[in-house]
């Protein structure tokens, strides 16, 4: 009888392990399923990824929005502050013809201070050395002049930029363009002359 029970358990338990070995419907229906959740997975980490980096760069753009924000608010306020140093400027001018050395020294220490402590905040003189720029420069008159033409020979009122930002181009006086006395009228006036005396 218990052999009888041994063979049994035995040939159920081979059975079992046919039944495993033979590739069946279940088993493809889990493989594909498992792969489903991978895709489903790397589409997450991708969008993840994605979020991740337009939030970064959204970040970087309001800071740099931010940045540029701040920096045309105290271009505003220096702006403001031009006539003040234009007339600051011309009182050291007159403070050096002051009898009174210390006077003098002290307007001018004052100023110089104003214009280094605008200066470490982005303030910039433009440079009137050379040629006239359309970009820098605003022409008050033009004179003639030894130079070549379009050279800068005067500055009337100083101009700044603040951090890039024009704040004032430089009113400038420049040398008119040689050419611009041109000899072809006086030669026709003067044909005209030679006519009528002829006459």
């Amino acid at each position: 009888m218990a052999e009888e029970k041994n063979e049994d358990i035995a040939k159920n338990n081979a059975n079992g392990k046919e039944a495993d070995s033979k590739p069946g419907k279940p088993e493809e229906s889990k493989g594909t399923g498992q792969d489903a959740k991978v895709s489903e997975a790397e589409d997450l980490r991708d969008k993840l990824l994605r979020l991740a980096a337009e939030f970064d760069n959204y970040k970087k753009r309001s800071r740099s929005e931010l940045e540029r924000a701040k920096n045309e608010g105290k271009a505003e306020l220096v702006k403001s502050l031009l006539p003040i140093i234009d007339e600051f400027e011309l009182a050291v001018l007159v403070a050096r013809k002051s009898k009174d050395e210390n006077v003098s020294k002290g307007i001018a220490m004052v100023f110089s201070n104003l214009m280094d402590a605008l200066k470490s905040f982005g303030m910039r003189e433009i440079p009137t050395e050379g040629a006239y720029d359309p970009y820098r420069h605003e022409i008050i008159t033009m004179m003639k002049s030894d130079k070549d033409g379009g050279s800068i020979l005067e500055v009337v009122k100083k101009g700044y930029t603040f951090n890039g930002i024009m704040l004032r181009p430089a009113s400038v006086i420049i040398a008119a363009d040689k050419s611009a006395s041109n000899p072809k009228p006086e030669k026709a006036s003067d044909e005209a002359n030679s006519s009528e005396k002829q006459r």
